[in-house]
């Protein structure tokens, strides 16, 4: 099996080694996250909505959606309904007023009425060279003459210039997947913020496309190092407040579990794909 990378593993790795392993390689268990189950939720309620025909594609009909796609991912995943009761400073009812306020913005950005996706929620993988890469891409439109923009929604706010390119490195991720894979570099990149309404915009060319494999490659060729050597470093940085790993971790006195020693491909090539849900 050849080793594999998604956008969201290779960025584990560059923030820190040993969160990829523990995601990766250990597959251990983290707790689910407000944050990431409002922004599946919302992925949800904007993929169903494009179900519907054109006119009928308002923010009434949006948060319309948002009971129905919730109890869908409860029956999934049984925590997320705990994680609503366990938290005193939420109500079903409020959470779905904040993924509502969330939809809401997104009408403010785009108008879904003159919006036709050729593809939505669509897994992509191309294999390059025995590397394959691999993720989920949020909306892929097709204009009548032929461009090509690609879209994913973030429920997070937009980041700062300063890091605006680690932002942009999944969509070049997933225009290079698209050039691979149909010869055609797309016209754009297009990052949707709804939290504060930003929309970050990108044209790409072959040239950015190459370095972004030439830098996927060496993430790959790093991760198959450590994979070997058992040799997952932590990286501290102001990002460990929020990792569930922490206590496991050397950087805070913490032993992380026995390194498997023979590390199932799968994992070890990193090939699970992306997912707001840990």
């Amino acid at each position: 099996m050849s080793p594999s990378l998604s956008p969201s593993r290779a960025a584990d790795f560059k923030q820190c080694p040993l969160l990829y392993r523990f995601r990766s390689i250990d597959r251990l268990d983290e707790a689910p996250s407000p944050a990431a189950a409002r922004g599946t939720l919302v992925h949800a309620v904007l993929e169903e909505l494009f179900e519907l025909p054109a006119a009928e594609r308002t923010p009434e009909a949006a948060f319309g959606l948002v009971p129905g796609r919730w109890q869908a991912l409860v029956e999934e995943r049984p925590e997320l309904a705990e994680m609503i009761a366990d938290d005193e400073s939420r109500t079903e009812d409020s959470w779905f007023a904040e993924a509502a306020a969330l939809v809401e913005r997104w009408f403010t950005l785009e108008d879904p009425s003159r919006l036709e996706p050729s593809r939505r929620e669509v897994k992509v993988e191309v294999e390059l060279e025995g590397l394959t890469l691999r993720g989920i891409i949020d909306r892929v439109d097709v204009a009548p003459t032929g461009e090509v923009r690609i879209v994913d929604y973030k429920t997070g706010r937009s980041p700062s210039e300063r890091f605006e390119g680690k932002a942009l490195f999944q969509m070049k991720f997933y225009g290079l997947v698209h050039w691979r894979t149909t010869g055609r570099v797309p016209d754009l990149l297009q990052l949707v913020y709804l939290r504060d309404g930003q929309v970050i915009r990108y044209a790409p060319d072959a040239a950015d496309l190459l370095a972004l494999e030439r830098n996927v490659r060496a993430v790959s060729s790093a991760i198959q190092q450590a994979s070997a050597t058992g040799d997952f470093r932590p990286s501290p940085s102001r990002l460990c407040s929020w990792c569930d790993f922490k206590p496991l971790c050397p950087a805070f006195g913490g032993t992380p579990p026995p390194y498997p020693p023979s590390a199932p491909p799968e994992a070890t090539a990193g090939d699970d794909q992306d997912s707001a849900l840990p």
